[in-house]
């Protein structure tokens, strides 16, 4: 097959506008009831009546190991008297889990915090997740969040180009299926890691199942997740490859020898949402922990220790990036239509994947 031409007219649109002011109302006028303090009931093992966190709470989530060991001494400082469980692994494994967890009766997490924005709008359809307002979140876009208080964003992943160094890189997503770098392009799996999954969702999305095809064609060999790309980049055995920004910046400053830029058909940022399940035996603690998340602090965390954008405007990028502003103008849009994708036709796109690269 002969590879697509590259249709991309120019540069990036400007960055959109951040509107955030005023979603509280919005939820309001959605005209569901959304808490937004913590009740004095339900605390698992703290004093209920009055309301204060205690107790123990299951975080189920997938930051990296080095963000959660900077956010231990703040959390005994914000809590004191709530001591956290931490469940930590790829978005993947949380997701496996915590679906074997309800078919068997129910979950022991209280809190939910990973990359896979699907999982959080499925959960919210099957009723599973609290509605809650934190008043931490009013900074957050809109487009980063559920409207109807279910879950926001808490950080965000952003999945790029990545290149040997000393290689002129390809300008886009869409131009990987170009004879020029037949064979030499490398890409995560969208069956078993999530933030591939997502890539391919707004892949397909933009350029049809199609694209899947014409990469398959054109040699392009699937990796598995985000770290075997990279590998395989570095080794030189890929010349080019789609990879997590935060792997890539934490790869430059160890000297590797790749650079990234940004798709001028955009880059696929990965919303990690955050969300209390509906089921928490510790309710008050878990909207004490969701607003911890949502501070400055904490958010300064996830940019410093973990490579990420944080979801608060205020706050400058990773290293030498541009902050959230200047990420969302060089991103494709995460709108609702995305979401809806990826819950309901999802299922169909990994199938198109498997069907291309299984040929």
């Amino acid at each position: 097959m002969r590879a697509r031409p590259n249709h991309y007219a120019g540069p990036a649109p400007p960055a959109p506008r951040l509107q955030t002011f005023g979603w509280l109302c919005a939820l309001a006028l959605a005209g569901c009831r959304i808490e937004s303090a913590a009740p004095g009931s339900g605390s698992r093992g703290g004093p209920a009546a009055e309301g204060k966190p205690s107790g123990e709470l299951w975080v189920y989530t997938s930051a990296y190991r080095q963000v959660i060991d900077e956010l231990e001494p703040l959390l005994r400082r914000a809590l004191p008297e709530v001591t956290v469980r931490w469940y930590q692994a790829g978005s993947e494994k949380v997701a496996s889990r915590l679906e074997a967890e309800l078919a068997a009766g129910g979950t022991q997490a209280d809190v939910l915090m990973t990359s896979d924005p699907f999982l959080y709008e499925r959960f919210k359809r099957e009723g599973r997740l609290l509605r809650y307002a934190s008043p931490n979140g009013l900074r957050i876009p809109r487009a980063l969040m559920d409207l109807d208080g279910a879950y926001a964003g808490c950080r965000i992943s952003t999945m790029v180009l990545v290149h040997r160094a000393g290689v002129e890189p390809p300008a886009s997503f869409q131009e990987l299926a170009a004879s020029r770098w037949r064979g030499e392009v490398a890409l995560g799996d969208p069956l078993t890691s999530g933030t591939s999954f997502t890539w391919a969702v707004l892949l397909e999305r933009k350029y049809g199942e199609g694209f899947f095809t014409a990469l398959r064609e054109n040699g392009a060999r699937v990796a598995g997740g985000n770290a075997a790309v990279l590998q395989k980049v570095e080794s030189g055995e890929a010349k080019v490859g789609v990879v997590l920004l935060e792997n890539a910046l934490a790869a430059e400053r160890k000297g590797s020898p790749i650079s990234h830029l940004y798709p001028s058909d955009g880059a696929v940022i990965v919303p990690g949402y955050l969300a209390v399940f509906a089921s928490s035996r510790n309710p008050v603690a878990a909207r004490a922990f969701y607003d911890f998340a949502l501070s400055r602090e904490v958010q300064e965390v996830f940019v410093r220790q973990g490579d990420m954008h944080s979801v608060d405007p205020r706050l400058g990028g990773p290293g030498n990036e541009e902050g959230l502003e200047g990420l969302l103008g060089r991103a494709q849009s995460f709108d609702e239509a995305v979401l809806e994708r990826g819950v309901l036709e999802g299922p169909k796109v990994k199938q198109a994947f498997r069907r291309a690269f299984s040929q």
